[in-house]
């Protein structure tokens, strides 16, 4: 094997680690949301992304059946279906439970836990238990060689730049408009932005919505590249947490170079080693970092 052979399968393996950095990056800003905003530790956050994941697929097989013509076009519409309807459903969760558990972290995570149950449950009964894929667009199947030997694939190209838009619109969100406005005024302090007129009842709801619709987007780019059941969001559930610890709780910057780090991390290594022996490493790492700053590469705001 010659060095040129040797760089394109390094740069393709680094493209994969790519991927899995889009998706954990979106599942890691809505839990980075939710948990800087609202210190509500969401164990149901791998369930909304699932919720994503199966609006695709009933996107697909609707256009499909009914609309053969829309298969090429379904997919964008989907995106923005898979975010409403987990925002819908986080919105209800707020609303129906979360509200009457805040100060109460450990009281949130088994709720939400119980909730992630119910939630798997219910897939299994209305959906079915057996993994389901979506029919992709052609335009999002194939691969792009800008060189001999170097395959891009290009659902791998759409997802990342679906993470870079929802990324700036989130950025954007939190320091342009009003909701981040009154984020922002309720993670510095609470007690005074209650005094300036701000109904942080309703922007914690928001913001709780808004955190697991962003998840329901990670679940309609996972759609991509992999398959889906009712526990594959509760396969990232675990590496998205790693990667807001890791991150800095609440700092949006610090998720992204997280999710970058333990992507690539786990995908280098899953290229000489078994992928359990790649998550192993991984997490070694990370204990090891955290060890000398628990607080995570970038220092978190805490609510006074």
């Amino acid at each position: 094997m010659n060095f040129s052979e040797m760089l394109n399968i390094g740069l393709m393996q680094g493209f994969a680690g790519l991927s899995l950095f889009a998706v954990l990056l979106l599942m890691g800003l809505g839990l980075a949301i939710i948990f800087g905003q609202m210190g509500v530790i969401n164990m149901a956050h791998g369930e909304f992304m699932t919720i994503g994941a199966y609006t695709i697929y009933l996107g697909s097989t609707l256009a499909s059946t009914h609309a053969p013509q829309l298969v090429a076009y379904y997919f964008p519409v989907a995106i923005v279906a898979a975010f409403g309807f987990a925002f819908a459903a986080g919105w209800l969760v707020e609303w129906g439970l979360i509200r009457h558990l805040y100060k109460r972290p450990l009281d949130t995570l088994l709720a939400t836990w119980g909730i992630s149950l119910a939630l798997q449950q219910c897939f299994r009964t209305f959906i079915g238990p057996k993994e389901v894929s979506p029919t992709l667009p052609d335009w999002l199947l194939g691969s792009w060689a800008p060189v001999e030997g170097l395959d891009i694939p290009i659902n791998g190209m759409f997802v990342l730049g679906l993470t870079a838009v929802v990324t700036c619109g989130v950025l954007l969100a939190l320091h342009r408009s009003c909701w981040g406005l009154r984020v922002r005024a309720t993670v510095a302090n609470r007690v005074m932005a209650n005094a300036t007129g701000i109904d942080t009842q309703k922007t914690d709801r928001l913001t709780f919505a808004i955190g697991c619709g962003i998840a329901g987007v990670a679940g309609a780019a996972f759609t991509t590249i992999g398959s889906t059941g009712p526990t594959s969001g509760s396969l990232y559930i675990v590496d998205a947490f790693l990667v807001v610890t890791f991150g800095g709780a609440a700092s949006l910057l610090g998720t992204v170079v997280s999710a970058f780090g333990i992507a690539q991390t786990q995908s280098i290594t899953e290229f000489f080693l078994a992928g359990s022996m790649a998550k192993v490493i991984t997490l070694s790492l990370i204990v090891l970092i955290l060890m000398v700053r628990p607080q995570g590469l970038f220092a978190s705001k805490v609510r006074r």
